[in-house]
């Protein structure tokens, strides 16, 4: 990392590995530099890609945009559906069922939060009528529990405003859709298993790859994406991995898709079993499923039953074992190399948040594309925000797990008496008091997904914030009964789901 070379531009960039980090990385590249520096991809048809995640967060919208992807076009060539958050069944305790909303719900109200308004209800039953659920009072919710769909409003006065939205999509698929807009954008995929990586003598920058067939992909700078192995940055330049897996146990999944067997649910589920939980996410042409579980709970093949026993329609695929350690490496940029996706880190499928990792690493990387004098300072400041990302993520992550009461196996009692982050206890303690949640940082995660959460699991405020009491209690009823009516009718006039899809984006065939 010479000095001397400082100001002397990339020339050659190098992606190892394909699947949805390797091809996320490579339309970037290939959109915002590719016509002035050579951008190559190096993967093997030999070596799998992991492609369980089929969910996404709302935030890929931005990285479509970014490249001038279209949205009906990318939902029909990847079977995409719409999702309006993710449903939790069994968290709290078994037979608790609860939304993790995108959106928000109603506006504050002379400055206090809208879920005051029902935690004052829901903590005085002598003054106030029960509430119901907080799931009430989302419009994404309220939408997706009756199969409903339709873009966000840009009228404040609307309760469509209220709405975010992700998508579901066959991962694979995706990665298919930008290879062809990565070669379209000048990059150059080449084919071939790597058998070893060149390292510079003098300062110890990879030089180049060797494929097994004896070619030599030379470059200035690497990308590496090649999975679990992280065959650059752990096992090329040695960066160690921070194991997260006393705070996150699970370390298994199968995965395996199924026939459909109706109209496709806007939101994904999450169930939780005795070790584990499993997933169920429709797209336009298959269902994906899922168990996500801890090996030292239970066994692969109990573990395998009960993903199949708890499948609603018959398996169209054979089952895949994927074994995973939760967790991250000490730094994603080491010298001239920069790992993003599953070589950076991986935390765990639950809040479906792997391609936004991708997607955060890759916006960083152009904010701060280096030349070939690798600024230490710019290299630090990529890895403190990715950590900082990586660390906020599976605070929320690890919430789950900890605000259950579920003690009816070894492993809910080990998630719900486990030691957890400091920052994260603190969080959950500022709620126990008065039901107050401040955004950390730049958390993804915003009040509206740690106050679901939180209520959902049935972790509930001895208090509400004492300036509640400006609403007159009459109001206070008022308002939340309003509210539930104008979300409950704006829903009903919204699409059904598989109608909206058949109209905007329906996939060929």
């Amino acid at each position: 990392m010479s000095e001397s070379r400082a100001g002397e531009p990339i020339g050659r960039v190098v992606i190892v590995g394909g699947g949805s980090a390797g091809w996320m990385t490579a339309a970037a590249l290939g959109r915002m530099v590719g016509n002035r520096i050579s951008v190559t991809l190096v993967e093997s048809d030999e070596i799998g890609i992991v492609g369980v995640g089929e969910a996404t967060i709302p935030p890929l919208q931005e990285y479509n945009l970014a490249l001038g992807i279209r949205e009906d076009e990318f939902l029909a060539s990847t079977q995409g559906t719409f999702k309006l958050g993710i449903q939790f069944v069994n968290w709290g305790q078994v037979g608790d069922s609860y939304v993790h909303p995108f959106g928000n719900y109603r506006d504050p109200l002379q400055g206090m939060q809208f879920h005051q308004l029902w935690l004052r209800q829901k903590l005085d039953p002598t003054t106030f009528p029960d509430p119901g659920s907080l799931d009430d009072y989302s419009m994404a919710v309220v939408a997706a529990k009756k199969g409903r769909f339709s873009p966000p409003a840009g009228d404040r006065n609307s309760a469509l405003s209220m709405l975010s939205y992700a998508y579901h999509m066959d991962a694979s698929l995706y990665a298919k859709c930008l290879r062809g807009y990565a070669e379209a954008h000048n990059v150059k995929r080449v084919e071939g298993k790597i058998a070893t990586v060149e390292q510079e003598p003098l300062n110890g920058n990879i030089a180049a790859v060797a494929l097994e067939d004896g070619r030599r992909v030379e470059g200035d700078f690497f990308v590496d994406c090649s999975g679990f192995r992280s065959l650059l940055l752990g096992q090329t330049l040695g960066v160690p991995y921070r194991n997260w897996q006393h705070w996150l146990p699970c370390d298994s999944a199968y995965a395996v898709p199924t026939a459909s067997n109706g109209p496709p649910t806007p939101y994904t589920r999450a169930t939780a079993g005795a070790s584990g939980w499993r997933w169920r996410i429709p797209l336009q042409h298959r269902v994906g499923n899922g168990h996500v579980f801890s090996s030292s709970h239970i066994d692969q093949d109990v573990a395998l039953r009960e993903l199949i026993d708890g499948l609603d329609a018959a398996p169209i695929g054979e089952p895949r074992l994927l074994k995973f350690t939760a967790g991250r490496r000490e730094r994603m940029w080491e010298r001239n190399c920069v790992a993003i996706g599953l070589a950076s880190g991986f935390i765990e499928p639950l809040e479906s948040t792997s391609i936004h990792l991708i997607q955060q690493a890759v916006f960083r990387l152009m904010a701060l594309f280096p030349d070939k004098g690798f600024n230490p300072a710019e290299t630090a400041k990529f890895n403190s925000l990715l950590i900082e990302e990586y660390e906020y993520i599976r605070d929320f992550i690890v919430l789950h797990y900890k605000a259950t009461q579920r003690d009816d196996s070894d492993f809910w009692n080990y998630c719900r008496t486990m030691d957890i982050p400091e920052r994260l206890a603190e969080q959950i303690e500022l709620w126990r008091g008065r039901g107050r949640i401040f955004r950390p940082g730049y958390s993804l995660f915003t009040e509206v997904s740690w106050i679901a959460v939180l209520a959902g699991q049935n972790v509930m405020p001895e208090a509400v914030d004492p300036l509640i009491a400006v609403i007159p209690p009459e109001a206070n009823r008022q308002i939340l009964a309003d509210t539930r009516q104008v979300i409950a009718r704006a829903a009903d006039a919204m699409p059904r789901h598989e109608d909206y899809i058949r109209q905007y984006c329906a996939a060929p065939g």
